[in-house]
């Protein structure tokens, strides 16, 4: 299994699940690092300022936020922290909804989840009665001091944590202005069923394990051929990591119970759009 990089629990009603969490993919595109070609020394990025022209040491650098164009509020790194949200260790559930109505767009990156410490029964629990109502929980997480808007789902044996955009984040579809041209094409029957015959023509299944990168590939051939010509540069690096704890699992029937006697009236919640988003189809 992947390295869990977050621990916490999954918080609906007065149910908690512990669980870890770890990423469902790793990046695989080739990484290409700046050198000066007269020593082989790493570059990196140079603070400079863009009037002058000079550097600027770390110990003169402020943050600040454009409010009118020129002018500027500048905020400490104490005002920057108090007001990143608390890290609550939870993935915290505020509605179900169906699992068609998230748009495309808005769907960001993936997590698989894994139970932890005891909490198998009411993972599993929560995975089957999500794949039989066809629906996916709404959640708010905090990772790496950054709130996120979530949707949980089931995949098969698991479940997955997707973190979404929020609506704020996803332009429009108008943004395009596709005109009447696009949107109310007049398009003739034998046009459309040449396209679906091709559609046809060409169908297969999904085989990811035939879909590769040829760049990469040609790439990583190259570094291969040249480095077994003995044209290696030597250059010198470093890096970090950190760890987090979990929860504690109760009584799943009685909280369930509980859970349902007083469960409060939908209101919206922060942080997220009031507005129904439209139905598209996924997988």
């Amino acid at each position: 299994m992947p390295r869990a990089i977050w621990k916490g629990a999954i918080s609906f009603g007065l149910v908690h699940i512990p669980v870890s969490l770890a990423s469902a993919t790793s990046p695989q595109g080739v990484d290409f690092d700046w050198l000066d070609e007269r020593s082989m020394q790493p570059v990196g990025y140079k603070r400079v300022n863009k009037v002058t022209g000079k550097e600027v040491s770390k110990a003169h650098i402020v943050k600040g936020v454009a409010y009118e164009k020129g002018r500027y509020v500048v905020l400490s790194e104490e005002e920057i922290r108090a007001a990143h949200p608390q890290s609550t260790q939870a993935i915290d559930i505020f509605a179900f909804v169906d699992s068609q109505q998230i748009p495309l767009q808005h769907i960001d990156k993936p997590y698989y989840l894994a139970p932890d410490r005891r909490g198998e029964k009411v993972y599993a629990l929560l995975r089957e009665a999500l794949s039989g109502t066809d629906k996916v929980a709404l959640a708010h997480v905090v990772l790496h001091s950054r709130q996120h808007l979530a949707a949980l789902m089931p995949l098969q044996s698991a479940l997955v944590l997707v973190l979404l955009r929020w609506p704020a984040e996803v332009r429009s579809l108008e943004s395009l202005e596709l005109g009447p041209t696009v949107s109310q094409a007049k398009l003739t029957k034998s046009e459309l069923d040449m396209a679906k015959r091709l559609i046809k023509d060409m169908s297969d299944e999904w085989r990811p394990e035939q879909y590769q990168d040829s760049f990469q590939e040609r790439i990583l051939e190259l570094v291969e051929r040249k480095a077994k010509a003995g044209k290696v540069e030597q250059v010198e690096r470093g890096e970090g990591q950190e760890q987090r704890r979990s929860a504690d699992v109760v009584d799943l029937t009685e909280l369930l119970k509980r859970s349902l006697g007083g469960t409060p009236k939908k209101t919206a919640s922060k942080g997220t759009s009031s507005r129904k988003p439209a139905r598209t189809a996924r997988k």
